[in-house]
């Protein structure tokens, strides 16, 4: 969740996409313009052998100043010794 999250600051599109589960994996991803990411909070996860779930939220700060809070329980799965977001 971390690094999906640094991911979005850094707006890293490739490592966002492949590191999405290819049944939800969007074929593009844009990025707001202007948006600047102020921390990342986990809230709560659980995580079993091949599977995985994380409460998070997300603040950030839009370009005419306004707060934003992504919040999130997030899916993921492990293939081939890999971690996948599903949704």
């Amino acid at each position: 969740m971390r690094s999906r999250y640094s991911a979005f600051v850094k707006e890293n599109a490739p490592y966002l996409l492949d590191t999405w589960h290819a049944s939800t994996r969007p074929t593009s991803l844009d990025f707001e313009p202007g948006l600047k990411w102020l921390g990342l909070e986990v809230k709560s996860h659980t995580s079993h052998e091949n599977e995985a779930e994380v409460a998070f939220v997300a603040r950030a700060r839009q370009k005419d100043g306004r707060a934003f809070r992504q919040q999130e329980h997030s899916r993921f799965v492990k293939e081939n010794g890999q971690w996948f977001y599903v949704a």
